[in-house]
């Protein structure tokens, strides 16, 4: 017996959910990496997984051990630009979660949809069902590393302040479709003196308790995020200005995590400017 197998096919399939995964992976871990490099991970991973199906091995140890350990290596670190030990082993074991998650929903809705030709817009879907479930998880988790330290620069002077990383503020501003980050009144009147800005605008929102409302956007000059050990450089971002408590947890700044993706790691530490 023997199986006649579509390269062209068996790579698309792979590719597809390969990159689904990184995508995923990348709103997880709020990796400030582009798409482009998550494209990237999906080929190679694509590229090796069809190398080593066709490769005349009969070792099935052997092929385990490649798939399940230098496949999905490669992918992180080439996708997701993940570092050696902790921080890589984190991915890994997430990755295999979001699999299951994933292979989970496709599975059922493939008892509904029998047509093969439906299955990279099936993917497509499974990729937002998969996020909204994560979304959860991450909501009713006490364990998920959502905040961290900011220092925020604008002018000569800058303030350190606790943030919240929220998956769910996916505040845009509406003419450059940019990222738009939240601050406290309090933080924003000491980072700039009490004055205001010469160039803002408004951004409409909505809340629970509150049908709609905008609030005032401005530029500052960069955002430094330290996460994880190592920190984020994020140049010129949108932070808009609320007159409310932000929460009560004792965080002054929401992070829109979208703008994690223009970020740099590891930026130069130093600064000139005035503290505050």
């Amino acid at each position: 017996m023997y199986y006649e197998l579509y390269v062209d096919v068996f790579f698309l399939m792979n590719f597809t959910m390969d990159t689904i995964l990184l995508a995923l992976l990348k709103k997880a871990l709020a990796c400030p990496v582009r798409y482009g490099r998550i494209i990237a991970g999906g080929v190679l991973g694509a590229v090796v997984t069809c190398v080593v199906v066709i490769w005349p091995c009969k070792t099935t140890w052997a092929k385990f051990i490649v798939f399940h350990g230098v496949i999905n290596v490669l992918m992180l670190r080439t996708g997701l630009g993940l570092k050696w030990g902790r921080e890589l082993f984190r991915g890994w074991v997430i990755l295999y979660i979001e699999s299951f998650l994933l292979g989970g929903v496709l599975q059922f809705a493939g008892q509904y949809l029998r047509q093969g030709s439906v299955f990279f817009a099936l993917a497509v879907i499974s990729y937002y069902v998969v996020l909204g479930i994560w979304k959860i998880i991450l909501l009713f988790s006490e364990k998920g590393n959502r905040y961290c330290e900011v220092v925020v620069f604008f002018g000569e002077r800058n303030c350190r302040l606790r943030a919240l990383i929220d998956t769910g503020n996916t505040l845009k501003d509406t003419v450059s479709k940019d990222p738009v980050s939240v601050m406290d009144q309090a933080s924003v009147k000491r980072l700039t003196e009490g004055k205001q800005p010469e160039r803002f605008r408004y951004i409409p929102y909505h809340s629970i308790g509150k049908k709609e409302g905008v609030m005032p956007a401005f530029r500052m000059d960069k955002i430094q995020i330290i996460r994880d050990g190592y920190r984020i450089n994020v140049e010129y971002p949108l932070v808009a200005v609320c007159e409310e408590e932000l929460g009560s947890e004792n965080y002054q700044m929401i992070i829109n995590p979208d703008i994690l993706a223009g970020g740099k790691k590891n930026g130069d530490k130093s600064s000139s400017s005035t503290s505050v």
